[in-house]
């Protein structure tokens, strides 16, 4: 998230104030009290954090479906509420490398595992976003995965958070392309980010409140067009139903214990959302 701040338990954190608005425990109370400041002002927040959790649940299921059985989740936070691993147990076998700068969530996610994870599938590694060739490194050497192979990278609520260089620019866009070039063809990338973009009316001034309540945390934040997040994924192939709003991406892989969000209207999960292949060189 913020390389300067990694440690900072004194300032709400965007990744432990999701935890809170999921109902979990990994949190502060610096971030509750954010959390609680926020739905007051914001009450839909809650759901569209919900909303993206249920995005996570599918999309791991759908790529169990298709075959993969190696996921690395950057940006994870920790692993609580339905995390990566827990949907993956599905599948007997499946490996889980969760990625994470913050030193807070990284020593949470330890224990975590320890309590609900397998070493020898599971683990956390501490690397950057903004430092893809190192982050990736840090990935191989952690002997969970097998990089040469195809693995799923999951990059889900994570490029809202502003990933800041030493300059002051986001370079979180530079980051998502180098690891395109990165993992391997056959490869699966899932991705999902805030948008203020064909959202309901009144909703983008909302969202634009909600971004400012982080300008002075750790980790501020950015909402992007749907064009500028479909780019994310660059020319890599993406699998039906292609960008749609969390709600609507593959229904058929949810479950039916599934809680009803409210939403009038998908868009008002504001969540823009899609899953990703990297080709296969062809062959003549």
């Amino acid at each position: 998230m913020v390389r300067q701040r990694s440690s900072d338990t004194q300032q709400p954190n965007v990744a432990r104030v999701y935890d809170y608005f999921l109902g979990g425990a990994a949190n502060y109370a610096v971030d509750r009290e954010f959390g609680k400041r926020a739905l007051q002002r914001f009450p839909f927040v809650e759901s569209v954090a919900k909303a993206n959790r249920l995005f996570l649940h599918r999309t791991v299921r759908y790529l169990l479906s298709q075959g993969v059985r190696q996921f690395i989740d950057i940006g994870s936070g920790v692993p609580t509420m339905g995390a990566t691993h827990q949907v993956a147990a599905e599948a007997g076998g499946a490996r889980v490398v969760y990625v994470d700068n913050e030193d807070v969530a990284v020593a949470q996610s330890k224990l975590e595992l320890e309590r609900d994870g397998d070493p020898r599938r599971h683990t956390v590694v501490r690397a950057d976003l903004r430092e893809p060739d190192e982050l990736w490194q840090a990935v191989a050497t952690s002997g969970i995965v097998t990089l040469r192979e195809p693995v799923a990278v999951l990059l889900l609520v994570v490029l809202h958070v502003k990933q800041l260089d030493d300059a002051g620019r986001d370079v979180g866009p530079a980051s998502v392309a180098r690891l395109r070039e990165l993992i391997s063809p056959g490869s699966y990338f899932a991705l999902s980010h805030g948008t203020d973009d064909q959202v309901p009316d009144g909703r983008a001034t909302k969202m634009a409140e909600f971004a400012a309540m982080y300008d002075h945390t750790a980790t501020p934040v950015i909402w992007r067009s749907q064009a500028e997040i479909e780019a994310l994924f660059g020319d890599f192939e993406l699998v039906e139903p292609g960008m749609t709003w969390t709600p609507l991406w593959r229904p058929e892989y949810g479950d039916s214990s599934e809680p009803d969000l409210g939403f009038s209207d998908p868009s008002e999960s504001i969540g823009w959302a899609g899953v990703s292949r990297k080709p296969r060189p062809q062959v003549f």
